[in-house]
């Protein structure tokens, strides 16, 4: 016959339980940490973008941003410390551009594009930066700045003719945003029905001669 267990004497305190669940170690809480960091950092990032792309940077304000962001304006502060340092984090892009210099000469203009495509297609930020860049002369002047310091080494490592690298370089510019403005910004029915490949049998060949061919 199975023993059955003695009841507890009301009044006399019973063992805890043991827990067969490990505590939490210091490593895994420092991790959940910085994932909600991470991802803090960005719900502020992308209100911010946003933000400046309605608003402009003089009429947008970090109470608005936090209030998009649904966080306390003091995380904000926290993170950036200011509107200013908050506007230069939302608008500051690292386009990973490839070392075309170690490619076929010919094949320059197709990665190039390609590089682009794969840039604005993966991720929304470039299109909510281009936003800001469009929208208010701050903006713009930050973009400007991603690409003279980005794509004009880009174009100097290529180009036949050193003193043609800034307008060659601008001219590439031209291209690889235009299509970024009206595929993904203004969305015109046609430039959003070309297929990848399409767009860059388009553009290739003209940003292949924008960058190696000979002067006009």
């Amino acid at each position: 016959m199975p023993d059955r267990a003695t009841p507890a004497t009301p009044g006399t305190p019973t063992a805890p339980a043991t827990s067969s669940a490990s505590p939490t170690s210091p490593s895994s809480v420092s991790g959940g940490s910085a994932r909600r960091s991470d991802a803090t950092r960005a719900a502020i990032l992308a209100a911010a973008r946003a933000r400046f792309a309605a608003d402009g940077y003089e009429r947008a304000t970090i109470r608005a941003i936090a209030k998009d962001a649904r966080i306390d304006p003091s995380m904000v502060m926290r993170y950036h410390g200011n509107k200013e340092s908050l506007f230069a984090a939302a608008v500051s892009v690292d386009l990973r551009l490839p070392d075309l210099s170690a490619l076929p000469r010919d094949q320059i203009g197709h990665a190039l594009v390609s590089h682009f495509l794969d840039l604005w297609e993966e991720s929304g930020e470039l299109t909510a930066i281009l936003r800001v860049g469009v929208t208010n002369t701050a903006g713009a002047e930050r973009l400007q700045r991603v690409f003279r310091e980005q794509l004009l080494p880009v174009a100097q490592a290529v180009c036949p003719d050193p003193e043609q690298v800034p307008a060659r370089a601008a001219l590439c510019a031209s291209q690889l945003l235009g299509l970024a403005l009206t595929r993904y910004v203004l969305r015109i029915p046609a430039a959003v029905a070309l297929a990848r490949q399409e767009a860059l049998a388009w553009l290739a060949p003209t940003v292949q001669r924008y960058l190696t061919a000979p002067s006009p």
